[in-house]
């Protein structure tokens, strides 16, 4: 079996807004998490009770997310800025 080796070089990677990005998605988490809250007998009553606990999920780990993705920005910025 021979080892698979690159034939070129990866590209660059994509940037984007990504702290927009992901605190758009961090409010749509919590925002379904609003909706499905008045619906919170029927979740329970038909075993989808998991869906509303998801929505929580996905908000709190998106304020991770949006912490990491600031200082990652903010990073990026200090490297640009001390070269040049």
């Amino acid at each position: 079996m021979t080892k698979w080796t690159p034939r070129h070089e990866a590209p660059e990677p994509l940037e984007g807004p990504v702290v927009g990005t992901i605190t758009g998605g961090t409010i749509l988490w919590f925002v379904l998490f609003l909706v499905q809250l008045p619906f919170y007998g029927w979740f329970r009553d038909h075993g989808h009770l998991w869906w509303l606990w998801t929505c929580l999920a996905g908000g709190g780990l998106g304020l991770i997310g949006i912490w990491y993705v600031r200082k990652r920005d903010a990073a990026i910025k200090r490297h640009r800025a001390a070269q040049g």
